[in-house]
């Protein structure tokens, strides 16, 4: 994490507590083994590397996306990507931070 990830994880606190209000998917791009480790209950799975050939089931969703992986980085690039195809998307970074915020 970098100097000013300190400073914006509150922000970032918030804003996944807003995605999660207004009903946003969770989206885990780790890969199989890691998401059979352990993974958010009602998260749907796509590998980092697939999101471009579902990019259309993704819109069809019609709901905003919270993108998760294990540390932020996977997440990262797959939030740049789903952003610049007009997908309302945030970077939830690693897994548990979001689990935390569910009920």
């Amino acid at each position: 994490m970098g100097l000013f990830g300190i400073f914006s994880q509150k922000d970032k606190s918030e804003i996944i507590k807003e995605y999660l209000e207004k009903d946003a998917i969770i989206l885990d791009v780790r890969t199989l083994s890691e998401w059979n480790e352990g993974h958010i209950e009602k998260s749907k799975h796509i590998v980092l590397n697939l999101i471009p050939l579902e990019i259309e089931q993704i819109k069809s969703w019609e709901k905003p996306v919270i993108a998760v992986c294990r540390s932020g980085g996977r997440s990262g690039q797959a939030t740049q990507f789903l952003a610049q195809n007009g997908v309302d998307v945030v970077n939830g970074g690693p897994w548990q931070n979001v689990a935390q915020h569910l009920d």
